[in-house]
């Protein structure tokens, strides 16, 4: 996936500049698809050069998108493009399996702190849960899409949590 169809996704849920994209992507999607705000906005101006998105106006001095017809017919052919599956590529997995060739403790020290950051991430979906969708069992459309995904997060978020206290466990 390249990040212009995040920001595909991002401005037909509704239009916005660049600050506010990057915001979005600190607060949402940046969370599956990160990106730095220095590259929402290159990839902003080429987007509008390829006629994807164009500006709706001016909020101040802050040009604010819109995706176009061309725009959404991009997003739409590649919604139906075959994805390929997903794999693990992790740097501590490998870590973890190299371990006994150096270092551990300072290894186990690393995952115990990426178990708190994970822990961390986990309160923040189940707050975002609890928030946004109290009674998820009458969503449908957009509402639904985006409950689905935030549930993604929180159980990748428990996966890791799981995986890495078992990890710890095994060593202590």
């Amino acid at each position: 996936m390249a990040i212009e169809h995040a920001l595909l996704v991002s401005l037909r849920e509704r239009p916005a500049g660049g600050l506010e994209l990057a915001r979005r992507f600190d607060r949402s999607i940046g969370f599956f698809w990160p990106a730095t705000h220095q590259q929402i906005y290159k990839v902003l101006h080429r987007m509008a050069a390829d006629g994807w998105i164009a500006p709706t106006g001016d909020e101040g001095a802050r040009t604010t998108y819109a995706v176009t017809p061309r725009g959404e017919e991009e997003l739409a052919a590649w919604i139906v493009r075959s994805t390929p599956t997903e794999r693990l590529r992790s740097e501590l997995a490998l870590k973890m399996r190299a371990a006994s060739y150096g270092d551990r403790a300072t290894l186990l020290a690393e995952i115990e702190g990426r178990v708190a950051e994970h822990r961390i991430r986990l309160a923040h979906y189940e707050t975002l849960q609890r928030r946004d969708y109290p009674e998820p069992t009458g969503l449908t459309g957009q509402d639904l899409d985006q409950y689905l995904v935030l549930r993604g997060g929180v159980l990748l978020e428990e996966f890791w949590i799981r995986w890495l206290t078992e990890y710890l466990e095994a060593h202590a």
